[in-house]
């Protein structure tokens, strides 16, 4: 293959988006739990439980569904900027696995490709996990083309910017604007001791220890002091965490999504506006968690709650995945690209540096990166 369509892209021939996965059928959910927690130990009769999740949903996942409609989007925007460069699917737990992608890659005489990930901060699970499964996939891919993932984009003005504007939208969406509304931005819970070991060692400036909630809270500085500019109203906001799992005694970030509304409606809030700031479309956490479980508790508390919209298709989170494909290209060609950032933080690298963002098990190779 030869990118000869548009040079802006050389030296890459192809993009892969790389995800998480999800079920398709109920049949498909336990297989699938058992796929994300292989290794944990985690009994059968737990993940029946977790997969009851699933269930309420028709046992689908809309996740899969969600990053088709994302390559469209991108298949669209590259055609209508005259660049030829077929975008590939691949996923860490489920149908359309990575590996089988690679495999069809290779078939298809891909050399060289950028891999954008459905996940946009950095701690063990959701970078260097992806560049690992990454290193698993070439590993046994005969003739594998090169794989480049792109940098983190928590602090890209391509994913913030409609975060802003659907803070706005929900807000309109409550009496008088949402005058007295509090914003609950919310991300992923994971472990502290792997949100303590994010990013990079000390030794390291770029991307300092403890990065998740660093680029979680530049990221909701950023989107509150817009809204206020929009506004003229400076919001209360909180950082907070859903979907929580594993094992009662690990510490995880705190505090629950839900036990946070609590203690808002003890103070006497009755406005809330739920922002889901550490997903980039409404997949399970996200219409469960939310629309379903922490709607449940905002309803039983009397609070009027409002859920903000993704970024998810947003033509701006589209032309940010274009974006960061040329800009890597014109870096692997030695030139000098401008990298958009916004907030407190500067944008990430392009190859994480040895020791960011360990594996909690022990060392593991990893591709993009050093091999520990």
């Amino acid at each position: 293959m030869n990118p000869a369509g548009h040079p802006h892209v050389k030296p890459y021939d192809a993009l892969l988006v790389l995800s998480f996965g999800g079920p398709e059928k109920p049949e498909d959910v336990v297989p699938f739990l058992e796929n994300v927690t292989r290794g944990r130990g985690i009994p059968r009769e737990r993940l029946e439980q977790v997969g009851e999740h699933y269930f309420l949903f028709g046992g689908r996942s809309p996740i899969n569904d969600q990053n088709r409609a994302l390559i469209a989007a991108l298949e669209k925007d590259f055609a209508d900027q005259g660049i030829d460069l077929p975008v590939y699917f691949g996923n860490r737990n489920w149908d359309p696995y990575l590996a089988d992608t690679l495999a069809q890659m290779t078939a298809d005489g891909v050399q060289r490709a950028a891999v954008f990930t459905t996940s946009a901060y950095s701690s063990w699970s959701s970078c260097r996990q992806y560049r690992e499964n990454l290193w698993d996939a070439v590993e046994q891919t005969d003739g594998a083309p090169r794989l480049d993932k792109l940098r983190q984009y928590y602090n890209h003005p391509g994913f913030l910017e409609p975060v802003v504007d659907a803070c706005l939208a929900a807000l309109a969406e409550l009496p008088t604007n949402g005058e007295a509304a509090h914003l609950v931005f919310v991300t992923h819970s994971i472990p502290t001791a792997m949100a303590d070991t994010s990013g990079a060692p000390p030794e390291s400036e770029a991307q300092p220890r403890k990065a998740y909630v660093k680029q979680h809270r530049s990221a909701v500085d950023e989107v509150a002091g817009r809204v206020r500019e929009a506004t003229g109203r400076a919001h209360r906001h909180d950082l907070v965490y859903c979907s929580r799992s594993g094992a009662p005694s690990t510490p995880w970030l705190e505090p629950d999504v839900n036990d946070h509304l609590e203690e808002l409606a003890s103070d006497g809030v009755s406005q809330v506006v739920m922002v889901p700031i550490g997903f980039v479309s409404d997949h399970m956490e996200v219409i469960y968690d939310l629309d379903t479980e922490a709607m449940a508790t905002a309803e039983r508390l009397g609070m009027r709650a409002v859920r903000a919209a993704t970024s998810g298709t947003d033509p701006r989170f589209v032309e940010m995945v274009r974006d960061l494909v040329l800009e890597r290209a014109a870096a692997e060609r030695g030139e000098s690209p401008v990298r958009p950032a916004i907030g407190s933080l500067p944008a990430g690298p392009d190859v994480c540096g040895a020791g960011c963002c360990p594996n909690p098990r022990g060392p593991r190779p990893a591709l993009c990166g050093a091999d520990s």
